[in-house]
């Protein structure tokens, strides 16, 4: 008992002199914030129905009559452009799922828009918004680290193959 007693002791020292002499912390900086960009991108989404976006799932509704059913989740995979024309420049994709939910075609959509050339080679927005005209930018990867911003699209084309869609996003960003 006293053998246990001692060691016990003696571990409480041992541990208060690491805690003493560690100094885990480091002294303080001054914060030096990094200048606030903003940065307009204007580019076109085309997509193809079938190829670039897939239906995943949707519910089993017997009197739905609309166009775009309720309850429907569809993965994209989607070509960015330059232009509306489908040889135009190709700078990037959009990835992510939209939920259709609303009886008026409204939908919920996680998209990231990634580029692969130019300037933003490497970077990406990530929006998570409903679709109701603007969507909003709530983050980004590489360039766009710790982006907020809106995104503004225009249907340019609806067909029942294809999609194409005019964005202007605004980003404020590090």
């Amino acid at each position: 008992m006293r053998g246990t007693s001692v060691l016990s002791w003696i571990l409480i020292i041992c541990v208060c002199q690491v805690a003493v002499r560690s100094q885990y912390y480091s002294d303080t900086l001054p914060y030096q914030p990094r200048p606030v960009l903003v940065t307009n991108l204007h580019f076109y989404m085309h997509e193809f129905t079938g190829t670039t976006a897939v239906v995943l799932t949707q519910a089993n509704i017997t009197s739905n009559n609309s166009s775009v059913p309720f309850a429907t989740l569809v993965a994209v995979n989607d070509p960015l452009r330059t232009g509306p024309e489908p040889d135009s420049e190709l700078i990037g994709n959009v990835q992510g799922i939209s939920l259709l939910a609303g009886s008026n075609a409204s939908s919920t959509q996680y998209i990231e828009f990634g580029f692969n050339t130019g300037k933003f080679n490497g970077s990406s927005l990530s929006v998570f918004s409903r679709g109701d005209p603007g969507l909003a930018v709530v983050g980004g990867r590489g360039q766009f680290a710790m982006a907020t911003g809106t995104a503004l699209f225009n249907p340019i084309l609806i067909n029942a193959t294809n999609v194409i869609i005019e964005f202007n996003f605004t980003v404020i960003h590090y």
